[in-house]
């Protein structure tokens, strides 16, 4: 069955950075589209960002737009989400997800959802 496992999550100080990181298994990203999402304490579960399995198109949340960065290595079944310039209001639990076609900035597109990693930031 499909399996996504994040990583990289940590307590960081505001105006630092992080890279998350998510690995598949059980079926190759390279004809899905990939997508990241958080949720806050008390908070309903947010598109942050996603990476198009064609053409190379990213989306991204406007609140993060101009400091993160969504990346796939289709060869490492990965897909990574580079945050700079954290803010506090950044913390929340931090999920992958994939999805054939939808609208990828909404939760219900999503087939498949990893567990999850914590980011902290500070300040």
């Amino acid at each position: 069955q499909v399996q996504l496992v994040e990583s990289g999550g940590a307590l960081v100080q505001a105006g630092g950075s992080l890279r998350l990181s998510c690995v598949a298994s059980g079926r190759t990203i390279s004809l899905w589209n990939m997508g990241w999402f958080r949720q806050a304490p008390g908070k309903e579960r947010e598109f942050v960002a996603s990476s198009l399995w064609s053409g190379g198109r990213t989306v991204y949340a406007d609140s993060v737009k101009g400091r993160s960065t969504i990346s796939r290595d289709n060869s490492k079944n990965t897909v990574d989400l580079q945050m700079n310039n954290l803010r506090p209001e950044d913390t929340a639990v931090y999920y992958c997800a994939m999805t054939k076609s939808g609208n990828l900035r909404y939760t219900p597109a999503y087939d498949y959802w990893g567990q999850g990693t914590q980011v902290t930031v500070s300040s």
